[in-house]
């Protein structure tokens, strides 16, 4: 049986959380590696550090040592459960999901109407709930590692749920070949392994169809700015942040065409507001009512840069959008 949230655990060589200590990049091989950062746990002060190194060949920035499948299970239970969902509520609010949601779906819209579509790491499910206004004829499934996406088609927001990940095993075989659409909002962030991800979401598309990915952006300015306090690097949950580069050269050696690279539409205007409440949760959660006029400046700057963040290093997240080929993977 896992451990209680409230109990403190162990942390060092011996952590049953986490794996040895990497000495190469898991993208390219390369040894040559630095830290970008270290960081506490900001939200629910336990004990421990978690680092994200970066590879100075490829760029790929990565959590090292990374949580094993004990630590991830534990982390999505008790962060997604308790944590991210009350605070994420601080910085973004219900209307303003929804209307990011429905301002994706009318970006995607120029997919046509596919027949099927498999949301990856959809949670509660509300971007199908909001895609279905542009796409009435289409089957919306889901898929995610917490019971989230049980309890979105107990209430009718999917047509199907399936628990895990796409590396889980079996899942692949049990999907092959089934969606005309597959999205990824968020979610390659905290897959372990990316590639192997990638390579199971294209077993599950049919040949033609369409691979969306949205995640972070390791290479915007305020990842460099903020450093820990830039929420992108989400840590413990967050295993592996990709450069565009990176992942677009993926997706074309697995057989892909990439159709769209988008750096403004994904981006969400919160990392000064964000990084302050981190600040406040961590240092002082008594000031958080007082620090209310300290934040509303900080996303009010949020917004005003946002215009930028298709024309500079401003965006905190990209999007690609590429094709299956027949002679792709799977």
């Amino acid at each position: 049986m896992p451990p209680s949230p409230l109990a403190p655990r162990a942390t060092g060589p011996n952590d049953p959380f986490q794996e040895p200590h990497r000495e190469d990049c898991p993208w390219c091989g390369s040894p040559r590696l630095r830290t970008r950062m270290r960081a506490t746990d900001p939200l629910r002060h336990r004990p421990g550090t978690f680092a994200v190194d970066e590879c100075r060949d490829c760029r790929h920035a990565f959590q090292n040592p990374r949580l094993t499948a004990e630590g991830l299970a534990f982390y999505h239970r008790d962060f997604y459960e308790r944590h991210l969902e009350e605070f994420a509520a601080r910085i973004l609010s219900a209307g303003a999901v929804r209307r990011r949601h429905r301002a994706t779906a009318h970006a995607l819209s120029a997919l046509h109407e596919p027949e099927s579509w498999l949301d990856v790491g959809t949670g509660h499910a509300r971007f199908p709930e909001a895609a279905k206004e542009f796409f009435p004829y289409t089957s919306f499934d889901g898929l995610d590692p917490t019971a989230r996406v049980e309890q979105a088609l107990l209430e009718g927001r999917v047509e199907e749920a399936h628990r895990g990940y796409l590396t889980t095993p079996g899942m692949a075989a049990r999907l092959r070949a089934r969606y005309d659409v597959l999205s990824m909002f968020h979610h390659l962030e905290h897959a372990p392994d990316p590639r192997a991800e990638l390579r199971a979401a294209l077993t599950a598309l049919r040949p033609g169809g369409h691979l969306v990915v949205e995640v972070p952006d390791p290479r915007c300015a305020f990842a460099t700015l903020l450093g820990r306090w830039w929420l992108p690097y989400g840590q413990p949950r967050h295993l592996h942040l990709m450069p565009l580069a990176n992942l677009r050269a993926e997706l074309e050696a697995q057989g892909c065409t990439v159709l769209v690279t988008d750096r403004r539409a994904p981006h969400i205007p919160y990392d000064l507001s964000a990084a302050l409440s981190l600040v406040l949760a961590h240092f002082h959660p008594i000031l958080r009512a007082p620090a209310a006029p300290a934040l509303a400046l900080a996303s009010a700057v949020d917004h005003l840069l946002a215009p930028l963040s298709g024309l500079t290093r401003v965006s905190n997240a990209y999007r690609v959008v590429a094709r299956k080929e027949t002679d792709a993977v799977g």
